[in-house]
This record gives C-alpha cells, sequence and structure tokens, in this order.
C-alpha cells in the first residue's frame, strides 16, 4: 500500500464522512461541480457492479476546503486509469481497498488504539462533529451528507424536501474540523 494512497484516504474519510468503499470506488467522473461547487458523486458504477450501501447512499458530496488545498481536484486529470485514487487493489472478492482497511487495522494496533477504533470511526467522528457544531446545520443535511436515511420522516420532509441545495450540503461539508496538527503538510 502507498504510503500517498493511505494517506489520501483516510484524509477523504476525515473530511467527507464517505465510507470505505465508496472512497475506493470514486471513479474521475465522480468528481463534477455541481452549482459551482466540486462535489464526489456517490453512485453505482455498472461496469463492476459497485453500488452504495443505501439508496440513500446515492448521493452528493461536497469536497472540503482542506480536501482542495490538499490537491484533491488535481487527481481527476494526474491519477492514471478510471479510479479518482490510484494505489488500490480489487480482492479476490471483488472489494476495492480492503487491503487499506488491514492496513488500517494493522497501524492503529501498532500504536495502540483499542480495537473498537475502526476506519469507519471517521464516518462516526464527522457525524458527531456535525450534530454537535456551532452552526446552522439541519438534521436532514447531515442525513443527506453522510447518506443516512432520515429517521424523522414526517409528512413535511417526504413530501415537500424534494432537494436540499449544494450550497446548503457545502455549508455542512466545511463545518468539520480538526486542530491544526491533525492533517499538517497533507498534500498529494
Amino acid at each position: 500500500m502507498p504510503e500517498q494512497t493511505f494517506r489520501l484516504v483516510t484524509l477523504v474519510a476525515a473530511y467527507s464522512g464517505m465510507r470505505l468503499g465508496e472512497i475506493c470506488a470514486l471513479r474521475k467522473e465522480d468528481l463534477q461541480n455541481i452549482d459551482g461547487i466540486p462535489c464526489f458523486m456517490v453512485r453505482p458504477h455498472s461496469d463492476d457492479g459497485w453500488s452504495p450501501k443505501t439508496d440513500a447512499g446515492n448521493r452528493v458530496v461536497p469536497v472540503h476546503s482542506k480536501l482542495i488545498e490538499a490537491g484533491v481536484l488535481a487527481l481527476k486529470d494526474t491519477t492514471d486509469g478510471p479510479y479518482l485514487i490510484a494505489g488500490l487493489e480489487t480482492s479476490k472478492q471483488g472489494v476495492r481497498g480492503a487491503a487499506l482497511g488491514r492496513a488500517f487495522s494493522l497501524l492503529k494496533t501498532r500504536i495502540g488504539l483499542p480495537a473498537e477504533i475502526t476506519f469507519h470511526s471517521f464516518r462516526h467522528t464527522v457525524s458527531t462533529q456535525l450534530r454537535n457544531a456551532h452552526t446552522d446545520i439541519r438534521e436532514v443535511w447531515i442525513d443527506r451528507l453522510l447518506g443516512h436515511e432520515a429517521p424523522h420522516k414526517s409528512q413535511g420532509t417526504t413530501t415537500y424536501l424534494t432537494g436540499i441545495s449544494t450550497a446548503n450540503l457545502q455549508q455542512t461539508i466545511e463545518a468539520i474540523s480538526y486542530p491544526e496538527t491533525a492533517f499538517a503538510n497533507m498534500t498529494i
């Protein structure tokens, strides 16, 4: 596993809340500008049969400004092959990025993190940060960003909420923050 690939995938997880499989499945065409905002498109890929975990998993995730600073947008033009992130192999079971999951587990054990810390913990951290943010972020925006089915299926939510603006999703994603030293000097 190239160290640069490992760093990139963990950085995307920390600043998006996307699942490991979603990050590893991103294609170059899944990085698009929507309403003038760079976004990851989490969606099925018919050529290899990959699809998000749930229907709600089909979504738009704006690219966090820290990922833009790190150079994620350049990957579309500089990475060889169809995938946005190079250096990931597909397992015999057809899972792209399985080796990265194992590498993460080995690293966290080596540095003494408890067993309950997994790669999925990035997703939990993002969810917790967004729900505790001191900004005007609505619960349905967080659910849409993370690809969760909204637990609050009120008549108003199901009937009248047909779309959440990309700008509102961007406001939500930008509420994710870490101490400056957490991902210092992260460039691609």
